[in-house]
């Protein structure tokens, strides 16, 4: 959600409403946060590179929770879309201490992203007594793992009849990978709902609109990230959409990093942004199927690239789409907008959208 086209939607009718002193500080500080975000990334990913080599870089994104530890020699990386959880290490001493840790760690890790900086090998990962894939996972005796005392039964367990070593360029690299239970996919959607039916109902957006959006951006992965900075299980982007989110509540400013990270914070932002296009920026589509199809296509690319597959001109644009079926729409929308990934989201998000109606 949220890329280039989305920042011109939503900066633009809050910057023309503001002072031009405010106008060029907030510009500054848009630009200045963003460079700092490229720089860390950059510099992340050169540690890694130095220790791991070229082809090993591996860096968390919106379905891919990857944590690095011991000193960037041992990583755990779930991969919330597959269902696949793998931890390896590069360790030279006492590789398997390394990985039993790194395996007990990752499976007891809680779904509060606030306090876990992906982007270090700071080992700052508190075991929690709710952890985020409790039910996901199931140990060797088919029972799932709460406990560190199961955790770590389980640890070496995997260490023992699972472990696997590969080489890359001078590195031997041990590791075990897990498998999530098949409908691990659900059990996180599940334990979502109560936040999802809440925002729902305050904002009037569909439940099963916010669950397939949660799917698509994020598999449900609270501690989603991606290379624009879109974070949570929504994807927000503090500069963007997080700004006209503030706005619509009467703040000023951004919501910070650790706000967004909060899956109760990030599910209402994502959700408030949801009627924001649906009320405002899209409201002139009259049929409720094309408006749908509308919101979904503009949470992705901007509403204003919407409006623009159809005329340049806004009033035109809302004309033109009034006149057509909302089949017509669709087919429009997945086969001339400009942008191949939001062709393709609008597919993936209504495809999604279905499995959810139930709730």
């Amino acid at each position: 959600m949220n890329k280039k086209l989305i920042a011109l939607l939503v900066i633009a009718p809050l910057l023309v409403s503001c002072s031009g002193q405010k106008k060029s500080q907030y510009h500054e500080e848009w630009v200045k946060d963003t460079n700092g975000f490229d720089i860390l990334m950059g510099q992340f990913a050169a540690n890694i590179e130095n220790i791991w080599g070229i082809n090993e870089v591996l860096i968390a994104g919106p379905k891919d929770y990857v944590k690095y530890s011991d000193s960037y020699y041992t990583r755990s990386h779930i991969n919330f879309d597959s269902g696949s959880i793998t931890i390896e290490t590069i360790a030279g001493t006492d590789p398997m201490a390394s990985l039993r840790q790194a395996i007990i760690t990752t499976l007891l890790i809680g779904d509060d992203p606030g306090n876990v900086d992906l982007y270090s090998d700071a080992n700052d990962i508190q075991i929690s007594k709710e952890p985020l894939l409790y039910g996901q996972v199931l140990d060797n005796t088919g029972q799932p793992i709460r406990w560190q005392g199961r955790a770590a039964s389980f640890a070496d367990y995997l260490i023992q009849n699972k472990l696997q070593k590969r080489t890359s360029g001078l590195h031997v690299i041990w590791s075990v990978t897990i498998p999530m239970v098949p409908n691990h996919l659900d059990k996180r959607a599940h334990k979502y709902l109560p936040l999802v039916r809440k925002a729902a109902e305050e904002y009037g957006v569909d439940a099963s609109l916010i669950l397939a959006i949660m799917q698509t951006e994020s598999s449900f992965n609270p501690y989603a990230v991606s290379n624009s900075d879109a974070l949570g299980l929504m994807q927000v982007v503090q500069h963007t959409a997080g700004v006209d989110v503030f706005r619509m509540k009467g703040k000023w400013g951004k919501p910070s990093r650790s706000y967004l990270l909060d899956p109760a914070n990030n599910i209402d932002a994502g959700t408030a942004y949801l009627s924001l296009l649906q009320k405002s920026y899209l409201g002139g589509i009259q049929d409720p199927v094309s408006r749908r199809y509308a919101v979904i296509t503009a949470y992705n690319g901007g509403a204003g690239s919407v409006l623009r597959v159809f005329s340049s001109d806004k009033d035109r644009a809302f004309s033109l789409i009034n006149g057509m079926s909302p089949n017509e729409v669709y087919q429009t929308l997945t086969t001339s907008h400009p942008s191949g990934e939001s062709r393709r989201y609008l597919y993936k998000v209504n495809q999604a959208q279905r499995s959810y109606h139930r709730y």
